[in-house]
């Protein structure tokens, strides 16, 4: 059985950093479907900003086939792998993370734009509120009816679940 913590609700996070307007938005997604009607909905609700990056942990923070990330035409690797790097520092899954940018009119260079990337997608996490997902592997077991009080015990001694 794995555990592992979602986010329990979303959050957005603000900043301005030399006249650019970076808004972060956090939201849990479940597969790579909800992520892609988030980062939709994101482009609809902000179809004036220059750039929606992002960046997603669609499944398990340990399984590296549930990631994906895009710079949405910021320079190769300024955007999204930063992004990435801090949802995956956090350990959290099922998470997906869009980072709205406005342009200021004033360059911030590739490493302003990884610190401002990332530090956006940080700022939002210190204020996520989780849960603990607990994946259920479903068993079946046959029994005699005079060994049900044992299973039902040793069910709850190891927090199984009886489904019937």
């Amino acid at each position: 059985m794995a555990e592992y913590f979602i986010p329990k609700s979303a959050v957005v996070f603000e900043e301005e950093i030399k006249k650019s307007r970076f808004i972060t938005y956090l939201q849990h997604t479940n597969g790579l479907g909800e992520a892609k009607a988030f980062w939709t909905k994101l482009r609809h609700i902000h179809p004036n900003a220059r750039h929606h990056c992002w960046a997603a942990v669609v499944g398990k923070p340990t399984d590296s086939q549930q990631l994906g990330f895009s710079d949405d035409g910021e320079p190769a690797g300024t955007a999204g792998k930063p992004m990435l790097s801090a949802l995956l520092g956090s350990s959290i899954g099922e998470i997906s993370a869009v980072v709205v940018r406005y342009y200021g009119g004033i360059l911030l260079g590739t490493g302003g734009l990884v610190r401002a990337y990332g530090n956006g997608v940080q700022q939002a996490l210190k204020q996520l509120k989780t849960e603990i997902k607990v994946e259920h592997i479903p068993f079946q077991l046959d029994c005699d009816y005079g060994q049900m009080g044992l299973v039902q015990l040793l069910c709850g001694k190891y927090q199984i679940e009886i489904l019937s």
